[in-house]
């Protein structure tokens, strides 16, 4: 897990010399992590290392049980400084910890080496003067960088818009601006959470953290818009993405985010179909909503939907969320779901449909004898009224257990 995290951006020279001359004064190790807990800049030693430091510098980043540990601590929603204590399992030492913020945004972490968790007036007072500048400083550079991103986000929104027109223009200045090459292949991922207890702008922040990795890979450039509760990515090439390397790319993102996010989150993932080149790629990323739908209302997807393998679902999953709801299961269905047994026959039904209604194969997949299966078969037919031989009845049954499929809670098993 430790290997899914990406590091944070190399921190300026500017902000190094601000580092070094804290820990010079206090003569005790010091670091910037961002958000995350992602290694932005370090000091040089003072004796005071623990293995989570060395192993920070020689990777660029942290374990990811250490980014949990830190954010369980509350510190993305701390207004003062405070301590965290040391975890001898974890090979962490105590650290004082300062929330870098400016103008109201949470721009990065502090801390302090403090093995015995005390510090002396003086040191908290210069810890503090320079945490204040390293807060302007860091909130400088990124409001160059923000400066910068707008206009690809603005651009992105409108490559995948309504508008043909406004596509259009997109696509033209993504391509003379060099942001994007207007390659032969694109795909569109859609990332969403739920609402969580995380501070405002935690969330924007998981989100650009487990996807900007993916802005430029060996086999593809990516164009990033991240909002309060969901991330849109699109990737162009000049072969398609495999879906072997999507279905890497969305495991990674999903664990990047559980590592980053409360649980309440809940991440989920879209993956639209493969385009035929940039001009298409409004396609891709309609196909990704209507995946993540999937993702969101399909446990046995595990939060990763991908449009290309949805089958059926994609028909179903056009219709708005206030339209999925029980009234749309067959009252056959529905009649067999309530009757006496109606878990095992519906078990039993599910399992003849999806072998084409063939005896031998259904008995050997519910491991039953056929005289078994032709006892359960007749009680569904007496149940709901209809013929198993009639395809337009098989159809009407098939399309209302796939209905219900989309109708169950995730965790719970009952009807949404």
């Amino acid at each position: 897990m430790a290997e899914q995290v990406q590091r944070a951006q190399v921190g300026s020279d500017a902000l190094q010399r601000l580092v070094e001359e804290l820990a010079a004064k206090l003569r005790r190790s010091v670091v910037v992590d961002d958000p995350l807990v992602r290694f932005i800049c370090s000091s040089r030693h003072f004796e005071d290392a623990d293995p989570v430091r060395i192993r920070s510098l020689l990777q660029g980043r942290a374990d990811s049980e250490i980014i949990r540990y830190v954010l369980d601590q509350g510190v993305a929603q701390w207004t003062k400084p405070g301590f965290i204590a040391g975890r001898d399992d974890l090979g962490l030492l105590t650290r004082y910890c300062v929330p870098l913020r400016e103008r109201g945004h949470l721009l990065g972490l502090l801390m302090v080496v403090s093995p015995d968790g005390r510090l002396t007036p003086g040191e908290t007072e210069a810890i503090a003067r320079t945490s204040a500048r390293v807060a302007a400083q860091m909130y400088a550079e990124h409001a160059a960088a923000d400066a910068d991103e707008a206009q690809e986000r603005e651009l992105l929104s409108a490559l995948l818009g309504a508008s043909a027109t406004a596509r259009n223009t997109a696509r033209e200045r993504l391509r003379d601006s060099g942001v994007l090459p207007d390659a032969g292949h694109a795909v569109v991922t859609v990332v969403q959470v739920a609402p969580s207890p995380e501070p405002p702008g935690q969330v924007e922040v998981a989100l650009r953290g487990a996807l900007e990795g993916l802005t430029r890979t060996r086999s593809a450039h990516g164009l990033l818009t991240v909002g309060a509760e969901r991330a849109v990515l699109l990737q162009v090439g000049d072969r398609p993405v495999s879906g072997r390397e999507l279905t890497e790319q969305s495991l990674r993102v999903i664990e990047a985010l559980d590592t980053f996010l409360d649980a309440s989150a809940a991440p989920v993932l879209g993956i639209g179909g493969r385009q035929s080149g940039v001009a298409d790629a409004w396609t891709s990323y309609e196909q990704a909503v209507v995946a993540a739908r999937a993702a969101r209302r399909m446990p046995r997807l595990k939060r990763v939907g991908d449009w290309e393998e949805l089958g059926e679902f994609a028909v179903l999953l056009q219709l708005p969320d206030h339209a999925l709801n029980d009234s749309l299961l067959p009252k056959s269905l529905r009649t067999l779901l309530e009757a006496a047994g109606g878990q095992r026959l519906e078990e039993t039904l599910r399992s003849f449909l999806e072998h084409a209604g063939s005896i031998p194969r259904t008995a050997e997949a519910l491991q039953i004898h056929r005289t078994s299966l032709y006892y359960r078969l007749r009680q569904i037919q007496e149940v709901t009224g209809l013929d198993l031989d009639s395809g337009d009845d098989r159809l009407v049954l098939h399309l209302g257990l796939r209905v219900r499929d989309l109708l169950v809670t995730p965790g719970d098993g009952t009807a949404a």
